[in-house]
């Protein structure tokens, strides 16, 4: 049986370790490199992966100044060169680099906030600091949003990045930002006309993040946007998109309106299924027909209701297709949806289930099913 993928151990281990200490010993004289890897690999044991970060900085510290202010020049001293700003996505540096970041608000945050702002400045080129910004901000937010919109204007994509995806509401495993929605916004008006996809995406997923509690904000927002036309007009809707896709599995009328999917128009739809009974491991066949009486753009969704524990149900959105129907000529469309039974995040209940179609946000048809073990 294949060894299962450890994320911890790809991104810590030996060589990565070594890389670590020579860059340290390159830039600190007296580093003692055998000794860091020593520690840390000895260390890691159990650790889980955030908290092999703090034991690498446990580490590092153990041969770094006291103070904070020399500790930070060290830490700079050490840098990797940044990372190509000839690029423009996906270049999200190395885990092992986020160490500045971790003694920054370990040693920063209360009595050296400007100092600690300037090393994240310099940090973020290697690796993003949007973990690490978040502190700062709940902190000290006057003055650490001042730094932001400086920052916005940088010449680094990734330090303009930082502005967006270091003050979302819902940044994965990152602490929570205690920001209103109205000293976000002004920072993603700035950003949201980048030329680079790395900084666009950021201001795409933090509408999404935002239009969680605020759809009507945002769709708004993005309708502004548009009439503005700084922004090239495809990278826009690219970023409407991908802003939207949260309010788009829920059928938001407003989001889908906005995409061009009229919720409006009659659609007669008819929805089949491959058997009235599947067991754990089939693949349920579905199938459907549309027809309208005008040509119409459709985003067609299919949503199923799952039997949970106790009698309780619960439903995922999942996508069939985006297409335009032609007056007269009926869409057929198929699906085979396979029915997991093994996955590691959503475990399957026999019971009864349904299929509900979705189209430009309405529920158009629905077929029932067993689902047997």
């Amino acid at each position: 049986m294949a060894e299962k993928f450890s994320l911890k151990d790809h991104l810590f281990n030996p060589q990565t370790m070594a890389q670590l200490a020579a860059e340290f010993a390159a830039g600190l004289p007296g580093f003692d490199a055998e000794r860091f890897q020593a520690e840390a690999l000895s260390g890691f044991g159990e650790r889980e992966l955030m908290e092999r970060m703090e034991w690498m900085a446990n580490c590092l510290e153990g041969q770094l100044a006291k103070g904070f202010p020399t500790m930070a020049d060290q830490l700079e001293a050490a840098m990797p060169a940044p990372l190509d700003p000839a690029l423009c996505d996906d270049d999200f540096g190395q885990f092992i680099h986020a160490m500045p970041g971790i003694l920054a608000v370990r040693h920063g945050l209360d009595d050296h906030r400007e100092r600690a702002l300037d090393l994240l400045y310099e940090a973020t080129k290697r690796f993003s600091m949007e973990f690490y910004i978040r502190p700062f901000l709940n902190r000290w937010p006057e003055e650490t949003l001042a730094r932001l919109a400086r920052w916005a204007a940088d010449d680094n994509y990734h330090v303009r990045r930082l502005v967006s995806e270091g003050t979302r509401p819902r940044l994965p495993w990152a602490r929570s930002v205690t920001l209103e929605t109205g000293q976000r916004v002004p920072l993603l008006a700035r950003l949201y006309t980048d030329k680079t996809r790395y900084v666009t995406r950021s201001v795409a997923n933090h509408l999404n993040d935002i239009a969680k509690k605020e759809p009507e904000l945002v769709i708004s927002l993005l309708q502004e946007w548009q009439q503005e036309g700084r922004q090239d007009a495809k990278e826009l809707a690219w970023m409407t998109r991908h802003a939207l896709r949260a309010l788009v599995k829920q059928g938001h009328a407003g989001a889908l309106d906005l995409l061009g999917y009229r919720g409006d128009v009659p659609v007669r739809a008819s929805l089949t299924l491959g058997a009235d009974s599947y067991a754990i491991g089939d693949r349920l066949a579905i199938g459907c027909e549309l027809a309208t009486d005008q040509d119409l753009p459709v985003m067609v969704d299919y949503r199923i209701t799952f039997a949970r524990a106790g009698g309780k149900t619960a439903e995922k959105v999942f996508k069939l297709k985006v297409a335009e129907i032609k007056a007269g000529n009926p869409l057929t469309l198929s699906k085979s949806h396979f029915l997991k039974g093994d996955a590691t995040t959503f475990t399957l209940y026999p019971g009864p289930h349904a299929v509900v179609l979705q189209v430009n946000g309405q529920d158009l048809a629905r077929a029932d099913f067993e689902l047997t073990p």
